[in-house]
């Protein structure tokens, strides 16, 4: 077990010396057009798959890093660069990581590097979870599986939201339920293969921030997909069942805080991005603080701003260190007993609206308008305090772990 500490050792600092570098090259010059167009950054893409910063391996080098602060690390200083670029080239990331948390070898060896595609051809992946009426309520989720047992497949039909890469992907990989009477424990994931009959995009969302990641609907309608395509398998997956009702039996409460505890491992990650937006709208207002006169002197000569700066940073500071601690309990197998996952998530993101708001008022009108990024980057941190579960259910969270009573 890795020690925690607060020092990044010789490699995680030209690991991170090489990512600031891509995103102050490379993705940050283009950040302002493809928020414009309100598309897939493409072309940015293939360059972060040239280096090899798009790729499985180097995802999967992070991940496993035994200080647990690989992934922080990445995120944070690719969504310091530009948050819905950064999305477009962490969000394949989703559907690989439920392949491989779920998958047996073989549907990793095949799906995963079509996932990616390469340099010269990438390509990209949805992970279709959320639906109209099921979001932070995963129970609720509509979307059936059916096996038929005849041929071998499965039918999938409902409707996902949210979706990044969602209709543009080259595989999807699509949460759906089997049994309805196990609430979360009832479902499980399927990889739909390119050009599948019956999957196609529905709506393509308009967003506030972030625009230059695709989010969209995915329809399903009678799709079928190969009994090879359920991860894990159907033999796994009719003992999961089997276990899951026996413990439905005993308390069904018991089953649900298991499936809130699969979401709360994920969310440091997310609490990385929002960690490197702020960042990124902190150095601006620093940098403008300093160089802007009025009156003769800098702008930050004056209290009222020199202490909003001195907030910006110490909330930044503090956001970190309970990204990286959360990160390092989930690395090393340390129970969240307070949600320190939730922790993290809930005021990393709320650090970063706060602090970007901070940056357009010490900005003044210049940072009310698209000449500076602060205007963007404030746009884009509003998604931190909803995806990933919002805020209310991350203090939800944290609550019910603290007192081990039902609150809702």
């Amino acid at each position: 077990m890795a020690e925690f500490t607060m020092e990044l050792n010789d490699e995680q600092k030209e690991v991170r010396d090489w990512l600031h570098g891509f995103a102050a090259d490379v993705i940050r010059p283009a950040a302002a057009e493809w928020d414009e167009r309100e598309e897939t950054p493409w072309p940015v893409i293939q360059e972060a798959a040239k280096v090899g910063i798009y790729s499985l391996d180097f995802y999967a080098q992070q991940y496993f890093d035994p200080t647990g602060l690989g992934i922080p690390m990445a995120m944070e200083e690719l969504f310091w660069g530009d948050a819905g670029i950064a999305l477009s080239i962490v969000g394949t990331g989703l559907a690989a990581v439920g392949v491989l948390a779920n998958g047996t070898e073989e549907q990793i060896g095949t799906w995963i590097p079509q996932m990616y595609g390469d340099a010269n051809d990438v390509k990209v992946a949805a992970f279709c979870s959320s639906e109209p009426d099921a979001g932070s309520d995963v129970a609720s989720m509509r979307t059936r599986a059916v096996y038929d047992e005849a041929k071998d497949e499965w039918v999938l039909n409902g409707t996902k939201t949210w979706a990044t890469n969602g209709g543009i992907a080259n595989v999807h990989v699509v949460v759906a339920v089997v049994d309805p009477e196990l609430g979360s424990k009832g479902h499980a994931s399927f990889i739909v293969p390119p050009n599948t009959s019956g999957l196609s995009q529905g709506q393509k969302f308009k967003k506030h921030g972030i625009r230059a990641s695709h989010t969209a609907e995915v329809v399903l309608e009678n799709v079928r997909v190969p009994g090879s395509c359920l991860l894990g398998g159907k033999e796994k997956l009719d003992e999961r069942l089997a276990r899951a009702r026996e413990r439905a039996k005993a308390g069904g409460e018991r089953v649900k805080n298991a499936a809130m505890a699969t979401f709360e491992a994920s969310r440091p990650a997310v609490g990385a991005m929002a960690v490197g937006t702020a960042r990124a709208a902190y150095e601006v207002a620093l940098d403008y603080a300093k160089t802007r006169e009025q009156f003769g002197r800098p702008i930050i000569d004056n209290q009222g701003v020199a202490f909003q700066i001195a907030d910006m940073r110490t909330s930044i500071d503090a956001a970190r260190l309970l990204v990286w601690r959360a990160s390092w309990m989930a690395i090393n197998g340390r129970p969240f007993t307070a949600a320190e996952g939730s922790m993290s998530k809930l005021f990393a993101s709320e650090t970063a609206k706060k602090v970007t708001a901070q940056a357009i008022q010490i900005l003044g009108g210049n940072g009310y308008t698209r000449e500076y990024p602060v205007e963007r980057m404030h746009r884009d941190a509003a998604i931190y305090t909803i995806f990933e579960g919002t805020s209310e259910v991350q203090r939800l969270v944290i609550a019910r772990t603290l007192s081990g009573m039902p609150i809702r």
